[in-house]
């Protein structure tokens, strides 16, 4: 009887956040562990169904650095990096295009179906929804920078209540332009602001933002943020993951939230409890 009474009290802790996000379009970056693991796949798939089936208009954006990386090897295509940035050229981005598309974005799309919603995989070259340019006037080759998202695209299809599952390839707006490939983060901020999103929320492969004695920074402003980068407690791949956050809020989106999407049900622990589970940004 007691767990019974403890489920209840969990579900009517959950209730004034679910009052409060009905309707209210929530942009998940969806990376790391997450993505590879296989039962953290399918609790993946369960939160963002219980999250579209409670009112919330989820949209998915993902990466897929190791399996790109993975394949590259495979076919023994050799890539060179510059400031830690891999250049990509057209056989690369076939690449590129070929496992985020014809794989992963394939297989999110299906796993959210199997499990009740109504899913459809895209990337930004699709109606020409994501136009980009290259990055650094063309220093990364067809690394690309967005310059332009059709926020109509993404809107009309959570009308008709879909879960768009979008793969960060930017379109050259060219006709035989191969296309363009997009950090995930900064594509998920940008979609975010774009769309109007109340949240975004990257998933990680780490608690959240952690002060130099590890522990967890359960808040942050971008004025902290800048003293944090001035002495050295934010550093390395956690520089362009809060500058993607500080983005997004500074374009209209109430919160950004960093969690650790190795914990199961990550993104339910994150929204419907009162604690939460990681770092969140604001304004």
């Amino acid at each position: 009887m007691n767990n019974k009474i403890e489920t209840a009290q969990t579900l009517l802790e959950a209730l004034p956040y679910i009052k409060r996000y009905t309707n209210e379009i929530f942009v998940i970056k969806y990376g790391g562990s997450a993505q590879i693991n296989p039962s953290l796949k399918d609790k993946f798939a369960q939160d963002i169904i219980l999250l579209y089936l409670v009112g919330i208009k989820p949209v998915v954006v993902h990466g897929g650095g190791k399996k790109i990386n993975a394949m590259l090897d495979k076919l023994e295509i050799e890539s060179q990096f510059i400031d830690g940035m891999r250049v990509t050229d057209e056989q690369v981005m076939e690449v590129v295009e070929m496992v985020l598309s014809g794989n992963i974005n394939n297989e999110i799309t299906t796993l959210l179906n199997m499990h009740g919603g109504k899913a459809l995989g895209m990337t930004g070259k699709d109606a020409n929804f994501i136009t980009a340019e290259p990055k650094a006037k063309g220093k990364y080759g067809l690394v690309g920078e967005i310059v332009n998202i059709n926020n109509s695209v993404i809107e009309r299809l959570l009308e008709d209540k879909f879960i768009p599952v979008i793969a960060p390839i930017g379109s050259g707006n060219e006709v035989n332009h191969p296309g363009f490939n997009i950090n995930a983060d900064l594509a998920a901020s940008k979609i975010a602001a774009a769309i109007g999103a109340k949240k975004i929320i990257f998933m990680t492969d780490i608690v959240g933002v952690l002060d130099k004695e590890k522990n967890l920074l359960e808040t942050l402003t971008q004025d902290e943020i800048e003293a944090y980068k001035q002495d050295a407690t934010i550093v390395g791949g956690m520089i362009p993951k809060v500058d993607a956050c500080l983005e997004a809020v500074n374009a209209g989106v109430e919160k950004a939230h960093i969690i650790d999407g190795r914990v199961e049900h990550s993104i339910l622990l994150e929204v419907f409890t009162s604690e939460g589970i990681g770092t969140v940004i604001k304004k």
